[in-house]
C-alpha cells in the first residue's frame, strides 16, 4: 500500500508566471495564480507548479557541481517540429546535436533541463 499520492511536481525559478506561460506553450494548458506560485494545470488531469526562488540558480547539464536533481521527459510525436517550437518559446539547445538519437535536451527559459523523447 503506498503511503502518499503524488501530488504534483514544482519547479523553483526566478518568475513562476513566466515560465509556467512557457510550459503551457509547450504542453497546453491553464495557467492559474499569481505571484510566488503558478499552478499550469495541463490536458489530461497533470498539473505543473512553479515557485519564486530568491537567488534561484538555475542547474547545469551535464555538471557535477551544479547537477540537474531533476528533469522533465516530454514526449512528442516529432522531434524537429518539436524542437523549433521550444526554441522559439525560448529554450536552449544542451544536447540536441546526435539526430540519430530519439531524445534531445534542451533548458527551459528558467534554465531547467527537459528533454524531448520520440520513444
Amino acid at each position: 500500500m503506498a503511503l502518499a499520492k503524488l501530488g504534483q511536481v514544482v519547479l523553483d525559478c526566478p518568475d513562476p508566471r513566466a515560465l509556467a506561460g512557457f510550459y503551457a506553450e509547450v504542453l497546453g494548458g491553464t495557467v492559474e495564480g499569481e505571484g510566488d506560485w503558478v499552478d499550469l494545470k495541463v490536458p489530461g488531469g497533470g498539473s505543473l507548479a512553479f515557485q519564486a526562488a530568491p537567488g534561484f540558480v538555475p542547474p547545469a547539464w551535464p555538471a557535477a557541481d551544479r547537477s540537474q536533481q531533476f528533469h522533465l521527459d516530454l514526449t512528442v510525436d516529432d522531434l524537429d517540429t518539436a524542437e523549433k517550437g521550444v526554441l522559439a518559446l525560448g529554450a536552449k539547445a544542451l544536447d540536441a546535436a546526435d539526430r540519430s538519437r530519439s531524445f534531445r535536451v534542451y533548458a527551459d527559459p528558467a534554465g531547467h533541463p527537459f528533454c524531448l523523447c520520440a520513444c
